[in-house]
């Protein structure tokens, strides 16, 4: 059998070095204790961010939900995956509810309306975001959009108002 070539001299086993700039790894407890963490959005809607990549331009977070109704129609131009921990909602247009337990797959480019039905008093659902939010009107024309960037300035202002400084989003950010 032959020796596959390494690329280093014989008997030179030293080790590859760490790339330089590399952030440590996030560990968290993603519902956290101190509601000071969770960042208001709209009425009764809060998101926690657990990861703010700036290098890709997504982001992962926890949605909180305290309200029945629509919460927003928009698309997202990358794909978007889900996890529901707590509670249920629903694209209008489409015929499933994703409820506890529920991985939810968003193809890029779709239009959809999430929903909390009026019977579910709390949803939490893990997102992971590949690219920007893009909020559309009835006509499907941009009247807003978030990206990772929006979403680091939310956080900032509000945790600079919560008393837990603005560079409290720092740990989030990679």
């Amino acid at each position: 059998m032959k020796a596959q070539p390494t690329g280093r001299a014989e008997g030179d086993s030293a080790a590859i070095p760490p790339a330089l700039g590399i952030r440590p790894e996030i560990a968290v407890r993603a519902i956290p204790a101190d509601e000071r963490i969770w960042v208001p959005q709209a009425d009764d809607v809060w998101f926690r961010p657990l990861l703010l990549n700036t290098v890709t331009g997504g982001w992962c977070n926890l949605l909180r939900v305290r309200r029945s109704g629509v919460l927003s129609r928009h698309r997202h131009p990358m794909i978007v995956v889900g996890y529901v921990i707590r509670g249920r909602w629903k694209y209008l247009e489409h015929d499933w509810i994703a409820d506890e337990g529920s991985f939810v797959f968003e193809p890029p480019g779709e239009v959809h309306t999430l929903t909390v039905p009026a019977d579910c008093a709390e949803m939490i659902t893990f997102f992971n975001i590949a690219g920007a939010m893009i909020y559309v009107d009835d006509d499907d024309r941009q009247i807003g959009y978030e990206d990772v960037f929006t979403k680091i300035a939310m956080c900032r202002a509000h945790y600079r108002d919560v008393g837990l400084g603005s560079d409290y989003v720092d740990q989030f950010i990679r």
